[in-house]
């Protein structure tokens, strides 16, 4: 999620799962050619199992930015064929690429070739369609279109995309989802492998889905209340996760914080991420107060933190 799951936001997660596959923001192919690598990708091997989200459009470009990443040991590279926003319009690519099903191909193509046999494999995230398509439709002939270009790993977000008249906010809510129709597209493709996306809040609806689908892609859910993230590894991978409270993995998140504070880093580049942590319990409220009022002063050091800890009752067990 752009300006969301950056480097921080995936240290954080890893002290409450060690085994979702966390994604990177999207970085679009040109940037990853022609700008700064290095600090495009930035990212640590604690952050794995990691995906890099691609945005593009140019089956060139896309080979060249598949070709520069391949050796930095992202789990997969993902083409990003679903965010509906004007600036991705804009750049011909997210999901107004699912208007040019042959372009698509030849993209997938490329990166294809990029990786090579031994590179990180190459998936897809989609939409059920865009505009005025019928996905019960055109989503068999995308989807085969995939099937074909040797995509076996696609993410589907459960609803069409509008691409004129509403905003990416919108464009999460309307029209509804129809999970119906991602289960039939399992059944008609059952040897690629599947992630539903959209929608999904809890583990439960989780757990549940996972009886029918090869995963489940949770993004605003977990950002917006990250203790969920506590629960993925007992619930879904029948493993301990690397902490049992929210309290003790944030004090394990605390070295992390304050070596970035060296490096100059102002505190509110972190708390911003951490302001859901304690969702809808007695002090979150205040939580939320001192971490927003007060990370962004001069100096801002980790004592902010332990001051918006004290708003919540019995924090330790929490």
């Amino acid at each position: 999620m752009m300006e969301w799951t950056d480097r921080h936001w995936r240290a954080f997660a890893r002290t409450l799962t060690k085994k979702a596959l966390l994604y990177t923001e999207m970085v679009t192919a040109p940037a990853l050619i022609y700008g700064d690598l290095e600090r495009l990708t930035e990212h640590s091997s604690a952050e794995h199992p990691l995906a890099l989200q691609i945005g593009g459009s140019n089956p060139d470009e896309l080979y060249q930015a598949t070709h520069r990443v391949k050796e930095m040991g992202f789990y997969e590279i993902n083409l990003n064929l679903g965010c509906p926003s004007d600036r991705v319009q804009a750049g011909c690519f997210g999901a107004a690429l699912m208007a040019n099903p042959a372009q698509v191909s030849e993209c997938f193509s490329a990166m294809q070739n990029a990786s090579g046999e031994n590179g990180p494999k190459i998936t897809a995230k989609i939409r059920l369609g865009i505009d005025d398509q019928n996905p019960e439709e055109t989503l068999p002939d995308f989807m085969a279109m995939l099937s074909r270009a040797q995509i076996k790993h696609v993410i589907i977000h459960a609803r069409k995309a509008i691409l004129g008249g509403l905003s990416p906010k919108q464009n999460r809510e309307i029209p509804p989802l129809n999970y119906k129709l991602v289960h039939a597209i399992k059944k008609q493709f059952s040897d690629m492998e599947i992630v539903l996306n959209g929608g999904l809040k809890t583990i439960d609806q989780c757990i549940n889905e996972l009886g029918e689908f090869d995963g489940v892609m949770v993004g605003r859910a977990a950002y917006q209340n990250p203790q969920i993230l506590l629960q993925v590894d007992r619930e879904i991978f029948n493993e301990d996760p690397p902490h049992q409270t929210a309290f003790e993995a944030l004090q394990s998140y605390r070295p992390y914080v304050e070596d970035i504070l060296q490096q100059g880093f102002p505190l509110k580049h972190l708390t911003r991420h951490l302001v859901n942590l304690y969702h809808e319990v007695p002090g979150a409220r205040q939580f939320r107060r001192i971490l927003s009022e007060r990370a962004h002063l001069p100096g801002a050091d980790w004592s902010v933190i332990e001051d918006a800890l004290r708003a919540i009752p019995n924090v330790e067990n929490l």
